[in-house]
């Protein structure tokens, strides 16, 4: 799972959420944004509204928390969502353990012409550099 703050990169870069089953988020607001939630029609569904998209907390959570707008919010998107908006940027993974053990994953994209690696101790945290960087491109 990418962090909050390679998030709020992507967000602050462009990157838009539109809330779907199965999307993880955090609340951002300080004091709160260490408490991951996913939306599912169980738990947390997500309501559209003309103000807004509302995300509605069912049943009964920590703090009673009954919805919180989807503007407060910050996705936390998944590998795969992630490889997904790289799109036909995205040109390879690879993985390496070193002799020691540490494990590299290096995501491989085609920005701006030129092919560019993004190496993290985890996929998720390779491609969101990637897409961060892709974003930060087009929009320059």
């Amino acid at each position: 799972m990418i962090s909050v703050e390679l998030a709020r990169t992507l967000r602050d870069a462009g990157l838009r959420w539109h809330p779907e089953t199965g999307d993880r988020f955090v609340i951002d607001k300080p004091g709160v944004d260490e408490d991951v939630f996913t939306v599912s029609e169980m738990t947390v569904e997500r309501h559209d509204y003309p103000s807004g998209t509302e995300l509605g907390f069912n049943g009964t959570t920590e703090w009673a928390l009954d919805s919180v707008a989807a503007s407060e919010s910050l996705w936390l998107p998944r590998e795969d969502q992630l490889r997904e908006l790289l799109g036909r940027s995205f040109v390879g993974l690879t993985r390496t353990e070193s002799p020691v053990g540490r494990v590299v994953h290096t995501v491989t994209a085609r920005i701006g012409g030129a092919e560019r690696t993004f190496a993290a101790a985890d996929a998720a945290t390779a491609y969101g550099e990637a897409l961060a960087a892709y974003i930060a491109a087009a929009l320059a």
